[in-house]
């Protein structure tokens, strides 16, 4: 019986031990992660070229104002 409780004491504080050295890291080291280098292009014309092709620029339209809009600026004139 003794022994028994021994075992079960000697398990539980080894398994102790290993989570609590697995949480601080201590066994083992981090490695140093490398930055991705990307290709520069050194052109200002090949930036312009890519936003074109990406998306086609937006017709400006005037927007209409709401009622409230109008009312409001009445009211700062009068």
């Amino acid at each position: 019986m003794a022994d028994l409780i021994k075992e079960l004491v000697g398990v539980v504080i080894d398994s102790a031990l290993k989570e609590i050295l697995k949480k601080t890291g201590a066994t083992k080291t981090t490695t140093k992660r490398t930055k991705r280098r990307s290709r520069k292009t050194s052109s200002i014309l090949a930036d312009v070229i890519e936003a074109a092709i990406r998306k086609p620029a937006k017709k400006q339209t005037s927007r209409r104002r709401t009622a409230a809009a109008r009312s409001k600026s009445r009211r700062r004139s009068a």
